[in-house]
């Protein structure tokens, strides 16, 4: 089976939808989503794009602040303190990566954490190790939805995650811990990389590498959820970080790329911001 990124977005929208609809005669207004986005660079403005389109498709108030990459770090932090003091702002997100001579750390950490969509604050990522309540990270949200939509049973089955990140690695082997899955998390540096892969009956792989787990680093029957997303250095065309031509055929379900895990993340992000507004009314 493979899992459509695309097809199980578009549901999931369509039920928020018909939910942020009767959001203004309720309580006034819907949900209103500030994205800002520092310089030009494809993939960024590419998502930004697609965040408006999606927030439109929900009903969703969207504000994208377009700023050049030579802004001054402390300009940015002062319009992260206006949109935390605007009432009628649900949700912020600052796009990423933002150029070198702004601190990722500082202008996340300056987010108030009840607007905080993503889910990246130190407050929200602490939440999430000692099981509180929290604003969950957009793409591991989005896999763990993916993986229950197409019927995997996850409690006891053993995970492994390729990848470490603090967005995608870290924050989905928490999640499958939390739904009981047995977790081993792998990264570069793993040795006998394959054969920790191949014990995995669920293997989620986001290193950022295009193609690089193999058929033979797969095991039979496993399910195989691919966050990569690369361009094939062979055709220019996007690719993801597993070979999903060659293991498609091996997996039992398995995430195409694009369309896969991409679309869930910005459907996830929707979800969140309906969420941080929903917090707030009560």
């Amino acid at each position: 089976m493979t899992i459509s990124g695309k097809e199980l977005s578009a549901r999931l929208k369509a039920d928020m939808a018909a939910e942020v609809a009767a959001f203004p005669a309720r309580y006034g207004r819907v949900p209103h989503l500030a994205v800002i986005l520092v310089g030009e660079d494809p993939g960024s403005v590419s998502y930004v794009t697609g965040k408006a389109k999606a927030s439109a498709e929900v009903g969703i108030r969207n504000t994208t602040i377009r700023k050049p990459a030579d802004i001054a770090e402390e300009e940015l932090l002062g319009i992260i303190a206006e949109l935390n003091a605007d009432a009628e702002v649900d949700g912020i997100l600052v796009q990423l990566p933002l150029p070198k001579h702004i601190s990722e750390e500082r202008i996340i950490a300056a987010i108030d954490k009840t607007k905080d969509v993503d889910g990246f604050h130190p407050l929200n990522v602490a939440a999430l190790w000692q099981k509180q309540p929290c604003t969950l990270p957009c793409t591991p949200k989005g896999i763990i939805k993916m993986l229950k939509a197409a019927g995997v049973e996850i409690a006891g089955r053993e995970a492994v995650v390729i990848g470490r990140s603090n967005i995608v690695g870290l924050p989905v082997a928490k999640l499958l811990l939390d739904e009981n899955a047995t977790v081993t998390i792998a990264h570069s540096r793993t040795r006998n990389l394959a054969e920790v892969t191949r014990r995995a009956e669920i293997l989620v792989v986001a290193i950022g590498r295009p193609k690089f787990v193999t058929v033979d680093m797969v095991a039979d029957g496993a399910v195989v959820i691919d966050v990569g997303v690369n361009r094939d250095p062979e055709t220019g065309k996007l690719c993801g970080d597993v070979d999903y031509a060659a293991i498609e055929p091996k997996a039992s379900v398995i995430t195409p790329v694009p369309g896969g895990v991409g679309p869930m993340t910005i459907c996830c992000l929707m979800e969140n911001t309906i969420e941080c507004f929903l917090r707030k009314q009560k």
